[in-house]
């Protein structure tokens, strides 16, 4: 009898603005039944203090709460643990999304540093040729960040950046999260009811 694993995802949050993006892509992901493979760097934490209230003193703590009534499965890596399994190419995952990313995160991704597990995981997908999702979130942007963008969309990146539409009618803010987080579904072919789609 053959047991299908739930299929796996890599979840980065940095230090962008944006923090509930990366948390609502999580939950969504977790309610789905995957299982997510949590990365937030030290500026990620920072924000998540910030804009969320996240008790960042307990990192473990507060993650089992925020995500204990789902049913996948959370797995949290710190960032400097560069022997985590998502920093291995033989260490199977359907793909990773940044979420939201700052221009410094693209930018060590873009020169391909693999400074930490946020960069070398997604130096993996790179390499591996697995689907790389990137949501940027800065305004106004310069050349460099352009150029960095251009060039990870050269090598099949996919960037979905933080401007959500109204055309659905958002009522509220949720429904403006929960866009940019359908839309990012949306490119792992995942479905979803996150938002209402145009029908013409």
């Amino acid at each position: 009898m053959t047991h299908t694993k739930p299929k796996s995802y890599v979840v980065g949050i940095t230090g962008a603005s944006g923090a509930i993006y990366g948390v609502r892509l999580t939950e969504t992901l977790l309610s789905l039944g995957y299982t997510v493979h949590l990365v937030v760097s030290n500026a990620g934490w920072r924000v998540l203090k910030e804009e969320l209230g996240v008790n960042t003193s307990d990192r473990d703590g507060s993650l089992s709460e925020m995500f204990k009534d789902y049913p996948g499965s959370l797995l949290y890596h710190p960032i400097s643990d560069i022997g985590a399994s998502i920093a291995s190419g033989s260490f199977r995952v359907e793909g990773m999304i940044i979420m939201p990313c700052s221009m410094g995160t693209l930018a060590s991704v873009a020169a391909g540093t693999s400074d930490n597990l946020m960069t070398r995981a997604a130096d993996v997908m790179l390499k591996e040729g697995r689907p790389l999702v990137i949501v940027p979130r800065e305004t106004p942007l310069h050349a460099i960040h352009l150029e960095n963008m251009l060039k990870l969309s050269r090598l099949g990146v996919r960037m979905i950046p933080a401007m959500p539409a109204f055309y659905f009618g958002p009522q509220s803010l949720d429904d403006i999260i929960n866009f940019m987080v359908g839309k990012v579904l949306d490119s792992f072919n995942i479905e979803h009811a996150l938002f209402r789609r145009w029908e013409g």
